[in-house]
């Protein structure tokens, strides 16, 4: 896809992977509406990297048919491409599991996830075309200690991901789901605070330099999966 005067959509867009996929794609001349939580977090990286913000918790079920539309018609009627960035974790050891836990990562991971794709899909089909983006994980290929709820709600997107590729490629839509492996980003922490770069460990412009490959290829091809790792994060 030319991603010059492309219209793109992306969750979880004033921080980390959102933030800098957003930035990169911006200097390729797409608009961009990102979303968030914090309303002055996200007016104010909005500002920075010339984005259009959009208050929306994708958590909030009740909300995505009315806020899918809101992007939408931000983007004056037409969307090219959906980044679903937007993603929490919480990492209990089995024994301390509850309830509220679950729901509060799957509301998020996963739920959110789905129905605001089914959303967007509805333009995507009008239009005969439309890339939607998963942000996976490597938890979403092999569990760890402590990921019981994390691990299982990237399993989730990454079985929602193969569903869609054979339910849309009629529909000349592309869906791909992009694994990153440990990034050094403002996900996990309490406060929301981006984490220093480490050297030796992913930064978001890796796992945004793959979204932006991928949604760049041409439009006869697409990349089903790709996993991102450090080179040596030892």
């Amino acid at each position: 896809m030319n991603i010059n005067n492309s219209n793109i959509l992306i969750t979880g867009g004033s921080s980390g992977i959102g933030k800098e996929t957003a930035k990169q794609f911006i200097a390729k001349g797409a608009t961009v509406v990102i979303t968030g939580r914090n309303e002055a977090k996200l007016k104010q990286v909005a500002e920075e990297i010339g984005a259009i913000p959009l208050l929306f918790d994708v958590s909030d079920a009740a909300s995505i048919p009315s806020m899918t539309a809101k992007a939408i018609e931000l983007l004056d009627g037409k969307l090219d491409t959906l980044v679903n960035n937007a993603g929490i974790g919480v990492f209990p050891h089995l024994g301390e599991i509850t309830i509220a836990d679950l729901q509060a990562v799957y509301n998020t991971n996963v739920f959110g996830l789905a129905l605001l794709t089914q959303e967007v899909v509805k333009t995507f089909k009008e239009q005969s075309y439309g890339n939607i983006i998963n942000i996976g994980s490597t938890a979403a290929l092999k569990g760890f200690e402590r990921g019981s709820i994390y691990a299982a709600s990237k399993f989730a997107v990454r079985g929602m991901t193969q569903c869609w590729q054979a339910e849309l490629r009629k529909h000349n839509i592309r869906v791909s789901l992009v694994n990153p492996s440990e990034v050094a980003s403002a996900f996990a922490n309490e406060n929301r605070e981006e984490r220093q770069e480490e050297e030796n460990k992913l930064g978001p412009k890796e796992i945004a330099d793959t979204i932006v490959n991928l949604v760049e290829m041409r439009d006869k091809g697409f990349v089903p999966e790709v996993t991102v790792w450090a080179t040596n994060p030892f």
